[in-house]
């Protein structure tokens, strides 16, 4: 199991776990509407752009292609107000970034977007880090290769756990325009 997937299965547990402390605080523990592992495994899930726990399984392990459906994993809702260009089909994204077009393609349901800096810092990525090149600057291409899954840690981290104080701090917006590719100027 990759850490993606350990990683939701603990904020699960950790889900589970206060409210079953808050269920004992308000003296009333065994209620017949505590929640399951299975409940919070989909809840977590859910905060984390899937549709549910199996959804969350087979895109975070890598299993899922370029037509399956994504869910909303590489979006935040501050990007809503952000000027990027999307596409119905992955090999249309990648014509555009190959033609010139800055950023990087990420998955949206069925969807892609090639994202620029603003974007990526939305996502609480650095649109600097090395990792873009690695992944050819598509994450629907390199799903569940190790750069992907290092990336998909960063997205995870900065989506944060669903208790107070787990959230990771979001990088500061890049200066630069657009992620470099190798072999192409800025």
């Amino acid at each position: 199991m990759t850490r993606l997937l350990q990683e939701l299965k603990t904020r699960a547990r950790l889900r589970l776990n206060a409210h079953r402390r808050a269920a004992l605080a308000a003296g009333n523990p065994g209620a017949a509407d505590d929640p399951r592992l299975r409940d919070c495994l989909h809840a977590v899930s859910r905060e984390a752009g899937f549709a549910h726990w199996e959804h969350a399984r087979h895109v975070l392990g890598g299993q899922a292609g370029a037509g399956d459906d994504q869910g909303t994993f590489w979006y935040a809702p501050g990007c809503a107000g952000l000027l990027t260009p999307w596409f119905a089909r992955h090999d249309e994204a990648r014509q555009a970034m190959q033609q010139g077009s800055p950023g990087v393609v990420l998955p949206y349901r069925r969807q892609f977007v090639l994202a620029g800096p603003d974007f990526l810092a939305e996502l609480g990525l650095d649109a600097d880090s090395s990792l873009w090149a690695d992944a050819g600057f598509d994450l629907v291409r390199s799903a569940g290769s190790s750069t992907w899954e290092a990336l998909a840690w960063q997205r995870l981290r900065a989506i944060g756990a669903s208790l107070p104080g787990q959230a990771a701090p979001r990088p500061a917006p890049s200066t630069t325009a657009v992620p470099a590719r190798r072999g192409s100027p800025r």
